[in-house]
């Protein structure tokens, strides 16, 4: 059978390169989806931001940071600044690169990660996001199961939400 929980998650972002581990909050929201094995879709919907793994730990952490500013540096002049004006060009660059979702196995009720591998949301963007597109998936709990035919499946839409 085919199942398809979809959720929506919450985190709290800063502006500027924030990179959040979320491993704690998928495992539990698995855990509660009663989902035992299948695959997890994680995805972010927004062009500034991206998904992906790493260890989570304070030396890889600013060894990334660095690495992002090297390879798509804030004070270069981005044309998407030029025609829009908001300064936030390297945020749009820098997701387009790391991408929007990952798809990480389920085993009896577990995600599937490695000894030294987290989850972790990675925030570019120099404002708060605009309200005007909640976009899919808004809500607190399950919003929709379907049934077919194939492997179980969890789906998790991420929004950053900025702390003043």
């Amino acid at each position: 059978m085919f199942a398809v929980q979809t959720f929506h998650l919450e985190v709290k972002t800063t502006q500027g390169t924030d990179i959040l581990d979320l491993t704690r909050l998928v495992q539990d929201k698995v855990r509660e989806s009663g989902i035992s094995d299948g695959v997890l879709t994680l995805f972010i919907a927004g062009s500034t931001a991206a998904l992906t793994t790493i260890e989570y730990e304070s030396g890889v952490i600013n060894d990334l940071r660095a690495a992002i500013e090297r390879l798509f540096p804030q004070d270069l002049v981005y044309e998407h600044d030029r025609r829009w004006g908001d300064g936030n060009g390297y945020s749009h660059v820098r997701a387009a690169f790391l991408k929007p979702s990952l798809s990480i196995p389920i085993e009896k009720g577990n995600v599937v990660l490695g000894t030294w591998q987290q989850i972790v949301l990675l925030d570019f963007d120099n404002r708060p996001p605009s309200p005007q597109h909640p976009g899919p998936g808004h809500g607190d709990q399950a919003i929709d199961r379907m049934k077919s035919a194939l492997i179980p499946s969890t789906i998790y839409d991420i929004r950053p939400k900025y702390i003043s």
